[in-house]
């Protein structure tokens, strides 16, 4: 299980370094974030591990809810209660830093 995390990490970290390289990711707040919740502004952010990404076109963020989840947040912690891994954040396209 531990080196599938370890995958999971290295695997993101690579592909953040890619896409830092191509455009300059700027570093956005919580406060910045949670506006980005599909209800005070049409985009869908979520962070996890420190990154932001854009879910907006996903049907499952729909109005910026998840099941129980909500747009705008930081879902490290809630992510061990899904039914899914990390990997999710794979498919998604990567925003910036979370301050």
């Amino acid at each position: 299980m531990l080196h599938g995390k370890i995958k999971v990490l290295i695997l993101a970290c690579v592909k953040f370094l890619v896409i830092s390289i191509m455009t300059e990711l700027l570093t956005y707040t919580k406060q910045q974030l949670a506006l980005r919740n599909g209800q005070d502004k049409p985009q869908i952010w979520v962070a996890y591990k420190g990154l932001i990404y854009e879910v907006t076109e996903s049907r499952l963020w729909r109005n910026g809810k998840h099941y129980e989840h909500w747009a705008g947040q930081d879902l490290t912690e809630e992510l061990a209660d899904a039914p899914h891994t990390a990997t999710v954040f794979e498919k998604f396209t990567l925003i910036g830093f979370l301050k």
